[in-house]
């Protein structure tokens, strides 16, 4: 095994006892290895060599859900695992989910609503969800206040649509899963207004209402970030 992978499979390791122990100790070595992780693999793909590669029965050995997030504008990847599950007077289960080196996405029924330490981060967003049902449960108004290169807060608001684009089984590093497609399509913005908005923002889900999870899901992250790819890759 090379030591990329095995720098890798170390990271994943940690990021399982993470979820279970946050003491001081436990987060610094965490960091460390993550950036340690981070930087083997960015030097695998400097080289001819591959890049690592997760096999299901790595990842039957973690104790706790992770999540593989990938930021499509870089091309770079990272494992988080959740650091906080909460309800509230809104509906749905808001889930936190962190890197080691403290990168966070809130979702709320596994639609994002807020990113800190990915630059222009989103700071809140009011969300049409429902509770125990996953991801959006209809269409209507979306406002974003993103965090702006100034560093003060502007609202961004589209109208959104949904459609179910029906049955689509996917697979996730070795597990086939029958989902359903649901996209929410949102437009508005005006060019100028401070808001970096593309014009269109188009997030799409696959959902298992079954299990209550958005197992895969594509979804914007503000005009900074871009788009995440989004996989739970452990349950």
């Amino acid at each position: 095994m090379s030591r990329p992978v095995k720098l890798a499979l170390a990271v994943l390791a940690v990021l399982a006892v993470a979820a279970c122990s946050r003491d001081d100790e436990a987060r610094s070595l965490e960091s460390q290895l993550v950036k340690a992780g981070r930087a083997a693999i960015a030097a695998s793909r400097a080289t001819t060599a591959p890049t690592p590669v997760l096999t299901r029965a790595v990842l039957d050995t973690i104790d706790g859900p992770l999540l593989e997030v990938t930021l499509e504008r870089r091309d770079q990847r990272a494992y988080l695992y959740v650091s906080a599950e909460r309800r509230d007077s809104d509906p749905g289960r808001i889930v936190i989910w962190r890197t080691g080196d403290d990168i966070t996405l809130a979702m709320r029924n596994g639609v994002l609503f807020a990113t800190r330490g990915l630059g222009g981060d989103i700071l809140s967003t009011t969300l049409q969800v429902a509770d125990n049902r996953p991801g959006p449960a209809r269409g209507g108004e979306k406002s974003f206040d993103i965090r702006d290169l100034d560093n003060k807060a502007r609202r961004l608001t589209l109208a959104c649509t949904l459609s179910d684009l029906g049955p689509a089984t996917i697979e996730i590093i070795g597990h086939s899963l029958a989902t359903r497609h649901i996209r929410e399509t949102c437009e508005g913005g005006a060019v100028g207004d401070g808001t970096g908005a593309p014009g269109q923002v188009v997030n799409d889900y696959w959902v298992d209402s079954r299990a209550g999870l958005v197992w895969q899901s594509r979804q914007w992250a503000g005009p900074q970030a871009g788009y995440l790819r989004m996989r739970r890759v452990v349950r």
